[in-house]
C-alpha cells in the first residue's frame, strides 16, 4: 500500500525519489535560510519599533520587533520553550520526509522544506539573539508583524496540505476505478 504522500506508479521509485527529494530540500532549504538570515541581519540594525520605511501602497510596512514569544504574542518570553519544541518539530519533518514518506511528491517536499528552513531560520534567532527578529507589518488587517521565515512555514503548510489533499483524491479515485 502507498503511503499518504507517494506520487502514482511512474518510471521513479525508491532510491530515485529519495534522492529528487533531498536534492529539492536542501536547495529550498538553503535559498530560504540565506534571505532569511540576510534579511534578519539587515532589520536587526534598527531599534525595536523603528518604523523602517514608509508604508508601501497603504498595505505593508516595516518595522523591526524583537519577539520573545510566538505569533501574537503567545508564549511571550518562552524563546528557550519554543526553539527546543521547533527542534522536535523540525526533526519530525525530516523523519517523515526521508523515512516514512520516501516517495513524497514533489509538491509535499516543496511544502515540509518550506516549513523546516522557516523553523531552522527562528530557531537560529532564538538561540543566537534570544529573540525572533519579525520586520513585515500588514497594515491592512490586525496581524503581528513576522518575517521571511515565517511566509515559508506558512506557505509551506498550506502547500503541504493541498499535496496531501491531492494524494488523498488521486487514492480514492484509484480505488473506484479497480
Amino acid at each position: 500500500m502507498a503511503t499518504p504522500a507517494s506520487e502514482s506508479a511512474g518510471p521513479r521509485s525508491g532510491a530515485s525519489h529519495v534522492r529528487r527529494n533531498a536534492a529539492i530540500f536542501v536547495g529550498i532549504v538553503a535559498v530560504w535560510l540565506i534571505i532569511d538570515q540576510v534579511s534578519k541581519l539587515w532589520f536587526d540594525a534598527f531599534s525595536a519599533g523603528e518604523l523602517i520605511s514608509e508604508p508601501v501602497a497603504g498595505v505593508v510596512g516595516l518595522r523591526l520587533v524583537r519577539n520573545t514569544g510566538g505569533a501574537w504574542g503567545a508564549f511571550d518570553g518562552m524563546t528557550i520553550a519554543l526553539a527546543i519544541f521547533s527542534v522536535i518539530l523540525c526533526v519530525a519533518i525530516l523523519a517523515y520526509l526521508f523515512l516514512y514518506a520516501k516517495d513524497a511528491t514533489v509538491m509535499l517536499t516543496v511544502g515540509l522544506s518550506l516549513v523546516f528552513a522557516g523553523g531552522v531560520g527562528n530557531i537560529i534567532d532564538r538561540f543566537t539573539h534570544g529573540y525572533v527578529i519579525d520586520f513585515i507589518q500588514p497594515l491592512f488587517i490586525d496581524f503581528p508583524v513576522f518575517n521571511v521565515a515565517d511566509i515559508g512555514v506558512t506557505c509551506g503548510i498550506v502547500i503541504a496540505l493541498c499535496s496531501l489533499f491531492a494524494s488523498g483524491v488521486r487514492e480514492e479515485t484509484e480505488k473506484g476505478s479497480e
